[in-house]
């Protein structure tokens, strides 16, 4: 069954489509936030609060864009909600203990790999987000901007000065 068809069924109330439609972008979903958060439990927490917000408001999904960015968006908005609320909060020894398990795990399948992640962690979320989904995802900076309530030049702008910044990280480790 097509996405469109699950989607319309998820909307009428046939929770089965909604499952098959959850389980079909979770993944996705987890991926996306892990490059994000750059913390494994975190993502997981993200995609499963994402998960119950699309049950909730499955209704209000419009079409207008696919529905993994809708997904995205949701995710997004949560992310940096939290982020605001914990702002105060961080604990820089939990962030530094899940950045070695990631880039421990990362190790293990390519050395690069460990040096981005590296390099992406020095980044505020704010600029590491739109890279993300610029550059691991292929998203519009238009797109981007909405997922994240910003100026389209806004994204421009801090992609342009975070890859700036990436590439300077880059090169000081080699």
């Amino acid at each position: 069954m097509e996405e469109k068809d699950l989607i319309r069924k998820a909307q009428k109330g046939d929770s089965l489509a909604l499952s098959t439609l959850l389980q079909q972008n979770y993944s996705f979903l987890v991926k996306y936030l892990m490059k994000v958060t750059l913390h494994p439990q975190l993502a997981e927490d993200l995609a499963q609060e994402t998960m119950m917000k699309c049950i909730e408001k499955i209704q209000l999904y419009n079409g207008k864009s696919m529905f993994s960015s809708w997904l995205m968006t949701i995710a997004t908005n949560l992310y940096i909600d939290q982020q605001r609320r914990k702002k105060r909060e961080k604990n820089y020894h939990d962030q530094e203990q899940a950045l070695r398990k990631m880039k421990w795990q990362a190790g293990v399948m390519n050395e690069e790999w460990s040096d981005v992640v590296d390099a992406l962690a020095s980044l505020q979320v704010d600029i590491r987000m739109p890279i993300v989904l610029k550059h691991y995802y292929g998203y519009s900076y238009e797109e981007i901007g909405k997922m994240m309530g910003i100026a389209e030049g806004t994204v421009k702008s801090r992609v342009s000065n975070g890859l700036k910044n990436l590439r300077r990280e880059l090169t000081e480790r080699e």
